[in-house]
Formats: structure tokens, C-alpha cells, sequence
């Protein structure tokens, strides 16, 4: 009788406690829903000779970023994607998770850093190292800013 008293005990005591870590991710999924939802959006367009970028960015309550970017170049296969980083001063960093039209089932991520000049985002690059399946930007090398193939203007976002 006493063994039966102790083992209802602990399963009671085990139901309480996988109570209690239910509430805790939904309540954090919640503030992630909230913090997620953009508090303002701008969209970009970046043309260089028959290449195309197109960039919507979500701008965060938390400070971060959000969007999504499709880059076309002249005989490939377009690519697209999700962004998502900060701000750190005037220069926007964030990773690129895309994919190949033409193969969905294959995505990429690449790091990408745009300057922020009035209403213009310079495409920055530099040097690429990579590190435990992790791509980044070199601390040794900056990134170049004058020596770029991409300026994004700002345009009207379109409604979808």
C-alpha cells in the first residue's frame, strides 16, 4: 500500500512538472510572435548591368531584421531567399537562406553586409571564411564598400 501511495505521488509530481514546461514555450512563442511583427518595411532594388536584387526589409521592435531578397543574374537560375540580421551602426548585417529556383531542395546560406547611406544600401564584400559549416566575414579583412557591383534604391513596395 505504502509503494502504491509513493508511485501515484511521482506520477503526480510528473504530470505537474511537464505542466509547467508547456506554459513556458508558449508563452515564449508568443513574445517571439510579438517581437517578430515588423514595426516598419522598406523595399530596395539593386540593378547592375542584367542583374537584378530585390530586397523587402522588415524592420523589428527587437532591433533585428526580417525580409526576403530574390537575386536574378543574367543566365542563372534566380535565387531566393529569406534575410535576417541587424543593424550595428550604419551597417546592416545579415545572413542569406536561399535556394535555386530550379532546386528548391537545396538551400545556402551566405552572410551579406549593406551599408546605409541616406536612402541607398551599398552591397558590401569581403573576405568569406567558414568554420564549422558557419559562413562569416573575416575580422582581419574589411569590407569593401567603393568597389561594388550593387546599390539598392529605395522604391515603393509592392503589394502581394
Amino acid at each position: 500500500m505504502k509503494n502504491l501511495r509513493m508511485f501515484c505521488l511521482l506520477i503526480a509530481c510528473i504530470g505537474f512538472v511537464s505542466c509547467k514546461k508547456d506554459q513556458a514555450p508558449k508563452e515564449a512563442e508568443t513574445e517571439k510572435k510579438l517581437a517578430e511583427k515588423p514595426i516598419s518595411v522598406e523595399c530596395y532594388k539593386a540593378l547592375y548591368e542584367q542583374d537584378t536584387i530585390d530586397l523587402k526589409i522588415n524592420n523589428l521592435k527587437n532591433g533585428n531584421v526580417s525580409g526576403n531578397m530574390v537575386m536574378k543574374f543574367f543566365g542563372h537560375p534566380a535565387k531566393v531567399g529569406e534575410i535576417s540580421g541587424k543593424y550595428h551602426g550604419d551597417t546592416l548585417f545579415v545572413d542569406y537562406t536561399f535556394s535555386m529556383v530550379t532546386n528548391k531542395a537545396t538551400t545556402f546560406k551566405n552572410p551579406m553586409a549593406m551599408l546605409k547611406k541616406g536612402e541607398e544600401l551599398i552591397l558590401g564584400s569581403g573576405k568569406i571564411e567558414t568554420y564549422l559549416g558557419r559562413s562569416f566575414f573575416s575580422k582581419d579583412t574589411p569590407i569593401d564598400f567603393e568597389k561594388v557591383k550593387f546599390k539598392f534604391s529605395k522604391v515603393k513596395c509592392e503589394e502581394k
